[in-house]
């Protein structure tokens, strides 16, 4: 029987993918369920499974684009396994008998063993490395495509530069030094390759919200002691009564969800000609991986206590973490926050995640000299920028909203009591 292998649909309004790379060679013997290839969509990179066991013909190559819905492998179920290069026939030699155990190696293992991928080859010529020298940890043995980019080449021995003549003095003015050349015999090389449709849309996106909005940014600077205290007295109580650690992104988002039922219009998108605002909060925080950002949203975040929220922001890393998650999980936020403060940043002017009317951005914590009270003591300050669309918020709006996060946050007591 021969069972189709499709292009899923990624979901609504996408009718085209890109192949990114097969995880399977034609030929080869699948498992139900095994991970065939990965495929690239405008907004997520997705993985194509088998149906079925059996052997399998791909139909269509890698960087190719392909409609969804169209047939891109067919699995041969009625195959006993994979297929194998034809021995030589030769004349059998009369064995000797031997006191020595038998090593039984499998025909895949035998066949698979020092063979690369599709892609691990490719890899590997661009590289200029031989398949003898890169180790195997694919089924039976084969070379696959991370295992070339984590091949970690054996040192060389570095050339001494050769000794550049010393030049001749001449009799009037300061001599002129040789040219210095750097040692080791450093090469120099470029890479290139073609942008994934994923980034290709992350990088419309941001183009488009640069032309098409009045974007604004306005910043602030938050004393997170009283958060960090809360933190250090409450943190295993909380573990150990809910099952996660207590971050900083519930108090963030708890802060947030709270001064957008105050302030609606920060909460707000614009529909045609039309300004539509929501009395409800669906959160999109933003989680960096391999192959770009992606915006899981919580929903109703407004009700959420800072448990369930720090189980939903949990959940979505570590669906990003495997790339799982899907199209519907990232659609229809209100609102957004971005920490690139995990990264080291320190001050920055995050960009509108459209139809969203403002974002906020976190930044990393740094000890700073603060006055209080006519003292100066050492707190930890975060600097927060909330970027805006001036087209329906008005710089009041946006300031007082960004303010009213910054009280939350230095005395998180008031979100617990709701005041």
């Amino acid at each position: 029987m021969i069972i189709e292998v499709k292009v899923p649909s990624p979901g609504e309004s996408i009718t085209e993918v890109e192949i990114e790379s097969w995880l399977v060679e034609s030929g080869a013997y699948v498992e139900m369920d095994d991970e065939l290839a990965e495929i690239n969509s405008d907004k997520a990179t997705l993985t194509v499974n088998a149906e079925s066991g059996g052997v399998i013909e791909l139909l269509a190559a890698e960087g190719d684009v392909v409609a969804v819905g169209q047939v891109i492998a067919k699995i041969d179920t009625e195959a006993a396994g994979g297929a194998e290069p034809a021995a030589k026939e030769e004349a059998p030699a009369k064995e000797e008998p031997s006191t020595q155990p038998e090593t039984v190696t499998t025909g895949e293992e035998g066949y698979a063993k020092g063979h690369p991928s599709v892609s691990a080859e490719k890899l590997m010529k661009e590289k200029g490395l031989d398949p003898a020298d890169v180790q195997g940890s694919g089924r039976g043995g084969r070379i696959t495509k991370t295992d070339v980019v984590n091949h970690q080449p054996k040192a060389q021995p570095q050339a001494q530069p050769k000794a550049e003549p010393k030049p001749e003095p001449k009799p009037e003015g300061r001599p002129i030094p040789a040219m210095p050349t750097p040692g080791g015999g450093a090469e120099r090389a470029a890479t290139r390759e073609k942008m994934s449709r994923l980034r290709q849309t992350i990088s419309k996106r941001l183009v488009s919200v640069k032309n098409e909005t009045a974007m604004l940014t306005t910043f602030n600077e938050v004393d997170l002691y009283e958060v960090m205290q809360m933190r250090k007295k409450y943190k295993e109580k909380f573990k150990e009564t809910h099952g996660v650690g207590l971050g900083f992104m519930s108090f963030f988002t708890k802060a947030v969800t709270m001064a957008l039922m105050e302030f609606p219009a920060v909460n707000g998108q614009i529909q045609g000609d039309e300004i539509v605002t929501f009395n409800y909060a669906d959160v999109g925080i933003a989680v960096s991986t391999p192959r770009g950002l992606v915006v899981p949203v919580i929903r109703n975040a407004h009700l959420m206590s800072l448990a369930e929220i720090e189980q939903a922001v949990l959940h979505f890393a570590l669906k990003a973490r495997e790339n799982k998650i899907s199209i519907p999980e990232m659609e229809g936020g209100t609102f957004s926050i971005t920490n690139g403060g995990v990264f080291g940043s320190m001050l920055s002017t995050p960009i509108i995640n459209p139809p969203q009317a403002a974002i906020l951005g976190m930044h990393n914590i740094v000890e700073r000299p603060v006055a209080i009270n006519g003292e100066v003591k050492i707190r930890p300050v975060m600097y927060v920028a909330l970027s805006y669309d001036h087209r329906i918020i008005d710089g009041k709006e946006a300031v007082s909203f960004l303010f009213r996060v910054k009280e939350r946050l230095e005395d998180p007591a008031r979100m617990l009591l709701e005041v």
